[in-house]
């Protein structure tokens, strides 16, 4: 692609928005996490990279990212509104620089370019991210933004509809009411692109790389002036599903062209990878599709109906306490991905769940309290917001953009669709994928899909576990993820027992949930697909 931008005299920019890690056996499947993946990662040119919240929330992530990827791509690497610990000196430092001016290689574009993270405050103690309204004040953003340029470039995981983007825009509006600004999204997990105006708009490809975002910019007027003279810009963007016949179909080539000596070598360690962290061994075999988001929670179809009625319940007999009633919350968020019939292997496991969560628990809270958690907590609203714990921080991030359910109800026979059933297939020939509506219209998805539904779920989810056939407990064993610890003791404040960090214990022996899932999946699902 780049080869073909020269010949054709035009400029080609990668960007990259951050969350490269957590989410696959690639970067999980290590000790430490990503033996491999950032040496094989650093082989992409990339010119425009910035962090995601996932590098940020374990301390040694944090420092790998510091020490590995920054000088993988050094001035490429951008850090506006985030320092860190040096794992060193412990003097508090910026990741990296704050931002990037440069002249592009073929049309002499001045292009300067910032690289920002959300107002993220769940971050490891060795990080620091400042708010984005702070951020825009400091002298070294005033003076940047004073540049004369021929477009800015702003290269965020931040979503294209935020506060964080608005605050950005209006200020660099303030001192340059003309000049191209370009955004680039990330972390709500959706495709979509929105206006600010005429010359200034905001990508966001999606999520785990299923999708190359595409933005094409016509009409940038370089200027070797004072004046910038962008006039009769023509913005085009594109959502390229990523996968081989999309790359044949654009690039012109074929099976036998489009492999680079690079791009095999980079394919064959990949392979040495996952050979040396044995990530295809198999666990056992999924009886039937598991979804996220296209089966209604409550659905015997959903990942979630899936771990109230079988996972937690199997998972979470300790020992001296296994006939203690108990309920079990999880947040919706910490599973990742849907689970596919059929093979189910060390790969798929670390996709489902790749954080390193552990159970805690509060014992014996009296049930009247601990049954008014869950619905505390899936109401979310001005208890939370005041505490600075955003519930919404708890659920799926494409629950972020997508506000309401999306069904689709006619199957291919005209009848309403039961959620067990396959998603719609109006045209047979078609594969259900992303069918993406923004503020460019429906005209951006590059292969034309069946629409899937879209199922918001609530921020946690509840087991019940040992109760009385006939009755209710008169007191609980309180257990849940780590994660949502903070939520877990507001809501019980709220609900009229309060409790502190020193009445949460351990639960069974410290074990990851993705270790325990893993162990489910062996003793419960057959291994014969």
């Amino acid at each position: 692609m780049r080869d073909d931008a020269d010949q054709r005299g035009v400029d080609l920019l990668v960007v990259d928005t951050g969350d490269r890690v957590d989410g696959n056996g690639l970067y999980d499947g290590s000790d430490p996490k990503g033996r491999y993946s950032y040496d094989i990662f650093k082989e992409q040119h990339i010119d425009i990279i910035c962090t995601g919240n996932h590098e940020l929330y374990e301390a040694d992530a944090a420092e790998r990212e510091y020490n590995l990827t920054v000088p993988n791509f050094a001035g490429a690497y951008l850090a506006s509104n985030l320092d860190i610990l040096h794992p060193e000196t412990g003097e508090r430092v910026p990741l990296s620089r704050r931002y990037r001016q440069f002249t592009t290689k073929n049309q002499g574009i001045r292009v300067l370019a910032f690289g920002f993270l959300f107002d993220f405050d769940r971050g490891a103690k060795n990080t620091f991210v400042q708010k984005v309204r702070d951020t825009i004040e400091e002298p070294w953003f005033q003076a940047a933004i004073r540049e004369k340029v021929d477009i800015f470039v702003v290269v965020g995981h931040v979503t294209p509809r935020s506060e964080e983007y608005m605050a950005l825009y209006t200020a660099i509006r303030r001192q340059n009411w003309d000049t191209p600004i370009q955004f680039f999204g990330g972390h709500s997990h959706v495709r979509d692109y929105t206006s600010f105006d005429s010359k200034a708009h905001a990508l966001q490809s999606g999520r785990y790389m299923e999708t190359i975002g595409w933005m094409a910019i016509d009409g940038i007027k370089p200027s070797s002036s004072d004046a910038n003279v962008a006039s009769g810009l023509a913005f085009e963007r594109r959502y390229i599903d990523n996968n081989l016949f999309g790359y044949h179909h654009h690039t012109g080539l074929n099976e036998s062209t489009f492999p680079t000596e690079l791009g095999q070598n980079v394919s064959e360690a990949i392979r040495t990878a996952r050979k040396a962290m044995n990530l295809d061994e198999r666990y056992g075999c999924a009886p039937q599709d598991y979804w996220l988001n296209r089966a209604p929670y409550t659905s015997k179809d959903s990942i979630f109906r899936l771990l109230t009625d079988e996972v937690l319940p199997g998972i979470l007999v300790p020992e001296g306490r296994a006939d203690k009633p108990r309920i079990a919350i999880v947040n919706t968020g910490g599973l990742r991905f849907d689970i596919f019939k059929g093979t189910f292997t060390k790969d798929t496991t670390l996709i489902i769940s790749p954080f390193n969560n552990r159970f805690k628990y509060i014992k014996d809270v009296p049930w009247r309290v601990a049954r008014r958690v869950l619905p505390l907590i899936n109401a979310g609203g001005q208890v939370f917001d005041i505490a600075d714990l955003q519930s919404w921080a708890l659920a799926p991030p494409q629950q972020m953009s997508l506000k309401k359910d999306i069904i689709i109800d006619n199957d291919v026979d005209g009848k309403p669709r039961d959620s067990a059933q396959a998603p719609l297939r109006s045209k047979p020939s078609l594969v259900p994928g992303y069918t993406t509506q923004d503020d460019g219209g429906d005209d951006g998805d590059d292969t034309v899909h069946d629409p899937l539904s879209f199922y918001r779920v609530p921020n946690c989810v509840q087991a019940e576990v040992a109760f009385p056939a006939q009755g209710e407990p008169e007191t609980v064993d309180l257990v849940f993820l780590d994660f949502v610890e903070p939520w877990i003791l507001l809501a019980l404040k709220f609900s009229g027992r309060s409790y502190g960090p020193e009445d949460v214990g351990s639960y069974m022996d410290g074990k990851t949930f993705t270790g325990m899932l893993k162990e489910w999946v062996s003793e419960h699902w057959s291994s014969d697909c």
